[in-house]
């Protein structure tokens, strides 16, 4: 590999793979694994080389741009970052704080600077009306982990590196690179169960990339994931394979939740599950015994009609068997940054604090559900949303009833986006504010070493000189956080916290204020030149990152509720448990249900414009059971409707035995026919929306998550004419 070679962590998506970059004359000429990463090993997919394709895409935003009714065109950073600030300020002079709304997108969390600037932001506008993609995706696991343990940030993560029985619900790593678990070594980690002699178990509507590394793939109806773990404890109290004593001593609530165990027997559970009652008793005592076992629930369980009573159920069958905080167990993680303090301090770690204002529905970790969007732009009144501030996200595409959203993003009276494209949403902007792309900024995954399955550290140096007149995201984000805060017309408490954020940002910058953290951290050197300890200084220096070790049991430090133990049974999860009865109760009813589904070189609605990861053979296909297809007389290659409450999208549809009878499979992030003169790769790929026919007000109510597992669909052949 030729050129100057330089060592840094990709940022597409959770797995942090570590690269070698080669550059030539200030242009990336190869990529590929760092065999010497600390913490991936080696491994990369597809995504990590594609990062060079997306650095040099023509259709990438390098400039601010102005909407004008001729189209978009080029204006200077300070006039509009002058304009942004004097339009958002004065609709909130006028109709109030709430007045204004932002949405944050997943790659904001792929960055320390993206993530500092953008909370710094939120803070400048004052506004409840904060949103952001944790509610399309991961708010049940978060809540789940507030009422158990006292803290949202306190997310348990499967020691995979230890395990010995691996009890997967509702995810697919080989394809996500882990969520909520970043792998790293994706491959090396999900083969390592097996070839050491574990076991690995996987529940699924699908058999998913995830089911080749498994030792056995069980079909699973969507939604009840929850039915079978509680079938799974039913099993495990009822036969004595676990230990009260032990387990008062970390926890309160067990009677409560073995008396809801006792409901829900192997038997009752079968049927509409999906899963054989022997099945389910056999793999209950296997992992009760297993002498380190861990349960893992991802996207399948959290975004379920159940999502926070399954999240909280997966950590409940860890800690009642004795698989917690402990090897090769659901352990914490010990970052050497204190994030959990950070977003303490940032008060991201409350719950129904307030509620949206026309549907009632709960903030989680100070956002509100993304579903209420549209809604709040559309309906009159106090706190009507006139204003928009979109992050890194593309929420038409990636919301539920996404062609509402569009309608309601068009009537805006200003919208200012911060991205490196013109897509679906941001097309519907005044002004947008492109940051530098990843390889011309220093990096450091402030977020995804807290859910790392091995305490490591590393930062990332630039590897390509940035164009002049460009900004970084924190500098885009801090800079309009500051012109806001000089027009607000009165300070607020957190107008002031803000202020005194901007000044320290200014003065340090984000990787100075990472210092402040690492020296601050579990690792640091807390400010003393004679220690050996972390600093930012020491961390370049090592160019393939640090390790830090194994996770290590942190039950004193991430267990914060009143006790100090683990609440087994809080009343607001268990309160949802007569909703799972007459969901039993009503199963197999239903006609065909829709789940989504990833793939290795999609990564939700943002990579496809890139040519490597989109050629090859259609992935947006329609996957549909032999028995589904047989009784629709539809076969595969037909054009087929598919149709939801919200509406419809007409694709492609493949016959295969890899979905249970009854379940529907189509991929999200397609369908850019909107953006077609602005992402012109994308708009040639096939497929169509996914959340045009996911429901915006199909959510499930603890939360307000939008339920993107089992929404109820029609199939027919496309040729039929649609109703009236």
């Amino acid at each position: 590999m030729g050129g100057t070679v330089h060592f840094r962590t990709c940022n597409v998506c959770e797995a942090m793979c570590g690269m070698r970059v080669a550059v030539e004359d200030n242009r990336v000429v190869d990529i590929r694994g760092d065999r010497d990463d600390v913490f991936s090993r080696g491994h990369i997919c597809p995504k990590g080389p594609a990062m060079r394709e997306l650095q040099e895409d023509p259709d990438r935003l390098r400039f601010p741009m102005r909407r004008t009714p001729a189209g978009f065109v080029r204006v200077s950073w300070d006039e509009a970052l002058g304009e942004a600030a004097e339009r958002l300020a004065a609709l909130q002079r006028e109709h109030g704080p709430e007045a204004v709304g932002m949405y944050l997108g997943n790659p904001s969390a792929h960055g320390h600077g993206a993530i500092l600037g953008a909370n710094l932001l939120g803070m400048a506008l004052g506004t409840k009306n904060r949103f952001d993609s944790n509610s399309q995706d991961a708010n049940p696991r978060i809540f789940a982990a507030l009422e158990m343990f006292g803290e949202a940030t306190s997310l348990t993560i499967p020691d995979i590196d230890r395990t010995e029985y691996f009890l997967v619900f509702g995810a697919n790593p080989a394809a996500s690179g882990g969520s909520i678990m970043t792998l790293g070594d994706v491959r090396g980690r999900l083969s390592g169960v097996r070839e050491r002699g574990g076991r690995f178990v996987l529940f699924d509507p699908r058999k998913t990339e995830t089911a080749a590394y498994a030792d056995e793939h069980h079909f699973i109806r969507p939604g009840s994931d929850a039915a079978l773990m509680l079938g799974l404890l039913h099993v495990i109290f009822a036969e004595d394979l676990h230990d009260p004593r032990a387990i008062a001593t970390i926890a309160d609530g067990l009677p409560e939740l073995r008396a809801v165990a006792a409901r829900f027997s192997p038997e009752r559970v079968a049927g509409p599950t999906g899963v054989p009652a022997l099945d389910i008793r056999r793999i209950a005592r296997e992992f009760a015994r297993a002498p380190r076992a861990v349960a893992y629930g991802r996207m399948g369980v959290s975004t379920s009609a159940f999502g926070p009573l399954g999240s909280f159920l997966v950590d409940a069958l860890n800690i009642v068997t004795g698989h917690f905080d402990r090897p090769g167990g659901a352990m914490f993680t010990t970052p050497a940054t204190d994030v959990v303090r950070v977003a303490r301090l940032l008060g991201m770690g409350g719950h129904g604090r307030f509620r949206s204002r026309v549907r009632g529905l709960p903030e989680v970790g100070g956002n509100l559900p993304a579903t209420t969007m549209a809604e709040e732009m559309e309906t009159p009144g106090p706190g009507q949303m006139r204003g928009f501030v979109v992050v890194a996200g593309n929420p038409v595409l990636s919301v539920p009833n996404g062609e509402r959203i569009a309608r309601a993003l068009s009537k805006l009276d200003f919208m200012v986006a911060v991205d490196i494209y013109l897509n679906e949403t941001t097309r519907h902007a005044h002004l947008v504010l492109p940051p530098r792309y990843a390889l011309e900024r220093s990096h450091y995954d402030l977020l995804f070493h807290t859910l790392a399955v091995r305490n490591t550290a590393k930062w990332s140096a630039p590897v390509i000189e940035a164009p002049p007149d460009t900004f970084d995201d924190a500098e885009i984000l801090v800079g309009l956080a500051a012109r806001l805060l000089g027009k607000r017309l009165s300070p607020s408490p957190l107008g002031a916290a803000a202020e005194r954020l901007v000044g320290l940002l200014n003065k340090l910058g984000a990787d100075g204020l990472l210092d402040v953290m690492l020296r601050v951290g579990p690792y640091g050197d807390k400010f003393n030149p004679f220690s050996k300890g972390l600093n930012l200084e020491r961390l370049k220096k090592a160019k393939h990152g640090v390790d830090l070790g194994p996770l290590r049991p942190m039950f004193r430090e991430r267990v914060r509720t009143e006790t100090g133990k683990v609440r087994l049974a809080p009343p607001a999860i268990l309160a949802d448990v007569p909703r799972l009865d007459r969901f039993l109760t009503e199963a197999g009813a239903e006609g065909l249900v829709l789940i989504g589904r990833r793939h290795m070189r999609n990564n939700n609605s943002w990579m496809q414009n890139i040519p490597s990861l989109v050629k090859g053979p259609d992935r947006s296909t329609l996957l549909v059971h032999p028995t589904d297809a047989a009784r629709l007389g539809l076969a595969s290659g037909a054009r087929v409707r598919v149709r939801s409450r919200v509406g419809e999208v007409v694709v492609g549809m493949t016959v295969t035995e890899d979905v249970m009878p009854g379940v529907v499979s189509l991929p999200h992030g397609h369908g850019h026919a909107a953006a077609a003169d602005t992402m012109r790769v994308a708009a040639g790929v096939p497929g169509a929306n996914a959340n045009a026919i996911t429901d915006d007000l199909y959510v499930e109510p603890l939360t307000g998550t939008a339920i993107l597992n089992g929404v109820p669909v029609t199939v027919e052949a496309a040729d039929v004419a649609p109703p009236a």
